[in-house]
């Protein structure tokens, strides 16, 4: 492998400080450091791992309605929520251009434009000049998740050029999602990031297909949280210690375009993950199927993509 065909990547497998911002944001940066310390040019995290996946929602009754207990919990959560024009993110890009590194991390997003009282399950893309390049709104809560996330929209479906890939990134269930998939091969992509909260069943058996279908390299980037990792004073604190020690076991994984594994699943171990990849071999995977290239038919099925930033009022002044 030449060294100008190739890019070493890495998956922070990390637990959060469960609802702490500040002190998982601190986490996050000591990751960041720790792989450009090892030579790694793209460096990946799980869902919503700053400040933290609301594992409480389906273990504490979260879809009683006009719950004060609920209504507490998702304020606590609010507050916790990271607003990007804030500069929440900034230790993170100052981390990322020192190190030369881009990152993909997932973070539960507060947003200003939407009124500053809903969230957003937000992949964010932070190139190796600490630039914020894309942040990517999960298009459609899972399940209990729409209790407490909003429904995000277009405007983060980008790749981004991390020589000598094209790179993109989708949350958790939207993975399963065609035609969310297919707006980034449209794009190029040759190197997919796939967050989850955590889980080996969600990675197992989808970081393989979504290789071979798109013939390109997958990270699956988990989380894991165990009972440790929820500090004392957190609401809800001791309904989840009743109800689990472990609420998300990792599955971090990386398959490259032939859909063999590089990495397999890695599973309840808090590191580091790494592997270099190589350009060429998307290359010759394509030979036989290009989902976005020779074998598509857009004469016959085509994608329309909207990708401006959904907003409740437009004012002109």
């Amino acid at each position: 492998m030449s060294e100008h065909e190739t890019l070493q990547v890495g998956v922070a497998q990390i637990a959060p400080v469960w609802l702490d911002r500040e002190a998982t944001l601190l986490k996050v940066r000591n990751y960041i450091a720790r792989a450009a310390e090892k030579g790694c040019r793209l460096v990946c995290f799980g869902e919503a791992l700053v400040p933290g996946y609301p594992f409480w929602v389906e273990r504490t009754g979260g879809a009683r309605f006009n719950s004060a207990t609920q209504k507490g919990m998702f304020a606590y959560y609010l507050d916790q929520g990271v607003v990007v024009e804030r500069g929440d993110l900034d230790p993170l890009r100052e981390s990322c251009r020192a190190g030369g590194i881009a990152a993909y991390v997932g973070v539960m997003e507060r947003a200003p434009d939407r009124g500053g009282h809903s969230l957003y399950c937000s992949l964010v893309y932070i190139d190796p000049d600490g630039e914020i390049r894309s942040v990517h709104r999960k298009t459609q809560p899972t399940y209990e998740e729409r209790l407490v996330w909003a429904g995000g929209d277009g405007k983060g479906l980008r790749v981004h050029e991390l020589h000598p890939f094209r790179i993109g990134g989708l949350n958790c269930f939207e993975n399963w999602m065609p035609l969310m998939r297919s707006a980034l091969y449209a794009q190029g992509e040759s190197l997919h990031v796939a967050t989850w909260p955590g889980g080996e069943h969600n990675t197992v058996h989808l970081t393989r297909f979504l290789a071979m279908e798109a013939r390109c390299y997958v990270v699956s980037a988990s989380g894991l949280l165990r009972a440790e990792d929820i500090p004392a004073g957190v609401p809800l604190r001791q309904e989840l210690l009743e109800s689990s020690a472990t609420f998300a076991n990792g599955g971090s994984a990386i398959a490259g375009p032939d859909g063999q594994w590089l990495i397999e699943p890695v599973v309840a171990e808090e590191r580091l993950i790494t592997a270099t990849l190589d350009a060429r071999r998307v290359r010759e995977e394509r030979h036989n199927f290009d989902l976005a290239g020779h074998y598509s038919r857009p004469d016959i099925t085509q994608l329309r993509v909207n990708r401006e930033r959904q907003a409740t009022a437009v004012f002109n002044d």
